[in-house]
C-alpha cells in the first residue's frame, strides 16, 4: 500500500486527563495549571484539560481558566467528556451541559465505535449506540462548539464489524464533527493493523481531519500514532512522557520528534522542538515521577555513552558515529559516561566536557584509577561531581579549601520513663566533631543534627562558613545509601558489607550528585560530603 504522510499533524495533548490516569499521578489545580503553561510553551495545539463534569477539581480547572489564570499563546483549551446516556436526552443529560459550560470553545467527546461494547458494556442496540453519538455532536455543535470525536475501541470495531464502526464514525461525521479520532483504546493493536485500518477510514471520509489515539498496552503506541500519520492521520493525540492509564498513552516525547526528524512532518511552531527535553522534565517534576532516563530522545541516557567502542569513534568520528539525530534539535546533550567498560579516550572527552585537560598518560593512568575504584563499589554515571573533581586531581589540581585532621560522631538514644512505669518517648540526637585546617590555621569544631550526616555537615559548616559565605547557598537535598553484594577490591577481602553513598547537592541553581564508598557507612557518606561540599566552592569560584 502506497501512501504518503501528509506535511503537518496538530498535536493533542491528554496529559491532563488520560494521563491524569497513570498509576501514582495525582494532580492539584495548581498542578493542573503548570502543566499547561508547558504544554503551550512547547507549542501542542490542544490542550484537553480534563472531565468537567466528572470531579470537582477538573471543574475548578475550566473556572480558573476561563477566569483567565491560564493564558495561552499557542495552544487551545478543550473539555473532554462523552456521549448522552443511552435513552436519555440530550438537553438534560449533564455530561454535555457540563461540557456547554466549561467555558472552551473546542470539546472532545467518546463514543463507542464497537459493537461488543455497546451491545455489552452499555446494554443497548446498535441503533441507539449510533443514535447517541450523532445526537450529541449535533447538540454540541448547535451550541456553537467545535467538537472531536473520540471512536472507542475503534480499531477493535473495525476489526469485528467494521459496517458497524463505520455507521459510527459516519454518524459523528453528518453531525458535524470537525476530527474523527480513530481510538486503540485497549492498545492491543500492531502497527500495520493500524496503518491499514486508518487508510481505509481516510480514504472512506475524504477531506474531514483523521486522528490517532493509542494506548501502549502491547508496547507499540508510538509506533501506531506513527503508522496513522504515514496513512493519512493529521491530528495525533498523546501523554508528556507516555503517561495513561495502565501502560500509559503514546509518548509525545518521542512522537513529535519521529515525526518531524525522521519523516519531515511539522508537528510544533519553528524553534520548539528544542524544548522538548525540558518539557518532559519540568512535566515529570510537577507530577512527582522520576524521568524514566532511558526514554527516547529526552531522557538522561538518550545520547549517552558508556562502551570503549563507542566513545572512541565518538571522538575520532563525532556524534554521528552513535547517535541517531542531533541531541540539541530536541534540548538534550550527549554524555560520555566513565565505567570499567570504556578507555581512556572515553576518559579524556569526559574531561573535556568538564573543562578539563588531559594529556595521553593522565587519561591512561586516571582510566586504571576509575577502574579499580569501580571494583571497589563506585559508580560515577550518578555522581558526575565526584567524577570531575577525580579528574581535576589527575590534571594537577589539588583543592585548596580544606584539609581534615579528624571528625568524630556520637549518637544517643534515651527512652524517658513514662507514668505508667513503661518507656516512655524515645529521644535521639547526633554530634559530631570535626577538626580541619584552612591554610596554617587549625579549626575544630561541633554540629548537632538528626542523624550523622545532618551532624558533620553542620559541623563542617561551623568551622568553615566564616571563610567560604558560599556555603551558605548550598544545601543537601537528598541521601541515598545501596549495600553492595561485598568487597571485591583489594585489602577489601576481610570487611564485612560495603555501602555506596549518593549525596545530591543544591545551590538554588545547579545541582550535583556525589558518591563515596566504604565498609563504614559514616566514612562514605563523609566522602560524598566533603566532595559535594569542595565542588560547590569551586564551582562558586571561592
Amino acid at each position: 500500500m502506497s501512501v504518503t504522510p501528509p506535511d503537518a499533524v496538530e498535536i493533542f495533548d491528554t496529559t491532563l486527563r488520560d494521563g491524569a490516569q497513570f498509576e501514582g499521578i495525582s494532580l492539584t489545580v495548581e498542578d493542573k495549571l503548570r502543566v499547561a503553561e508547558q504544554l503551550d510553551w512547547l507549542g501542542v495545539a490542544w490542550i484537553e484539560g480534563g472531565y468537567p463534569q466528572a470531579n470537582p477539581k477538573d471543574e475548578e480547572f475550566f473556572r480558573r481558566a476561563a477566569a483567565g489564570e491560564l493564558a495561552l499563546s499557542t495552544a487551545r483549551l478543550v473539555a473532554f467528556g462523552s456521549t448522552r446516556r443511552p435513552a436519555g436526552k440530550v438537553d438534560e443529560d449533564p455530561t454535555l451541559r457540563a461540557l456547554v459550560g466549561a467555558g472552551t470553545g473546542t470539546v472532545c467527546i467518546v463514543g463507542k465505535a464497537w459493537d461488543f461494547h455497546v451491545t455489552e458494556a452499555l446494554g443497548t442496540t446498535l441503533d441507539e449506540g449510533v443514535a447517541m453519538v450523532e445526537d450529541s455532536v449535533r447538540f454540541l455543535v448547535d451550541a456553537g462548539l467545535r467538537v472531536f470525536f473520540d471512536a472507542e475501541h475503534c480499531f477493535d470495531g473495525l476489526r469485528a464489524n467494521p459496517e458497524y464502526a463505520f455507521r459510527v464514525l459516519e454518524a459523528a461525521a453528518t453531525a458535524g464533527a470537525d476530527c474523527l479520532v480513530l481510538c486503540d483504546t485497549n492498545g492491543g493493536s500492531l502497527p500495520h493493523q493500524v496503518q491499514e485500518l486508518t487508510a481505509q477510514v481516510v480514504g472512506h471520509f475524504g477531506d474531514l481531519a483523521i486522528g490517532i489515539h493509542t494506548q501502549n498496552d502491547s508496547g507499540c503506541a508510538v509506533a501506531n500514532s506513527v503508522a496513522a500519520v504515514v496513512a493519512g492521520a493529521t491530528q495525533v493525540q498523546g501523554t508528556v512522557n507516555g503517561y495513561g492509564e495502565r501502560t500509559g498513552n503514546a509518548n509525545l516525547m518521542t512522537v513529535i520528534p519521529d515525526l518531524t526528524l525522521k519523516l519531515g512532518v511539522a508537528t510544533l511552531p519553528p524553534g520548539r522542538l528544542e524544548r522538548l527535553t525540558s518539557v518532559s522534565r519540568h512535566v515529570a517534576e510537577l507530577v512527582n515521577l522520576p524521568p524514566h532516563p532511558a526514554d527516547p530522545y529526552v531522557g538522561s541516557s538518550a545520547f549517552a555513552h558508556k562502551g570503549g567502542l563507542h566513545t572512541s569513534a565518538l571522538g575520532k568520528a563525532g556524534s554521528a558515529s552513535y547517535e541517531h539525530v542531533d541531541p540539541s534539535s530536541v534540548g538534550n546533550r550527549t554524555r560520555v559516561l566513565v565505567s570499567d567498560l570504556g578507555g581512556r579516550s572515553g576518559t579524556a572527552m569526559k574531561a573535556a566536557e568538564f573543562g578539563v585537560e588531559l594529556d595521553d598518560r593522565a587519561a591512561a593512568a586516571l582510566t586504571e584509577r576509575l577502574k579499580q575504584l569501580q571494583a571497589e563499589g563506585y559508580v560515577f554515571e550518578a555522581a558526575d561531581a565526584s567524577l570531575e573533581l577525580l579528574m581535576r586531581e589527575a590534571a594537577g589540581w589539588t583543592q585548596p579549601y580544606f584539609r581534615v585532621e579528624a571528625y568524630r560522631v556520637s549518637s544517643y538514644h534515651r527512652a524517658t520513663p513514662s507514668d505508667g512505669g513503661g518507656d516512655g518517648p524515645v529521644t535521639t540526637s547526633t554530634e559530631a566533631t570535626v577538626k580541619v585546617w584552612v591554610g596554617d590555621e587549625r579549626l575544630a569544631a561541633v554540629g548537632e543534627g538528626n542523624g550523622p550526616v545532618n551532624a558533620l555537615d553542620e559541623a563542617l559548616r561551623v568551622a568553615l562558613s566564616s571563610r567560604y559565605p558560599a556555603l551558605e547557598r548550598i544545601r543537601l537535598t537528598d541521601f541515598r545509601v545501596r549495600v553492595l553484594d561485598g568487597p571485591t577490591g583489594p585489602g577489601l577481602a576481610a570487611t564485612g558489607a560495603v555501602v555506596r553513598v549518593l549525596v545530591d547537592f543544591t545551590d538554588g541553581e545547579a545541582t550535583w550528585t556525589t558518591t563515596g564508598v566504604s565498609p563504614n557507612i559514616i566514612e562514605a557518606s563523609w566522602r560524598a560530603l566533603t566532595d559535594g561540599l569542595v565542588f560547590g566552592l569551586f564551582h562558586a569560584g571561592d
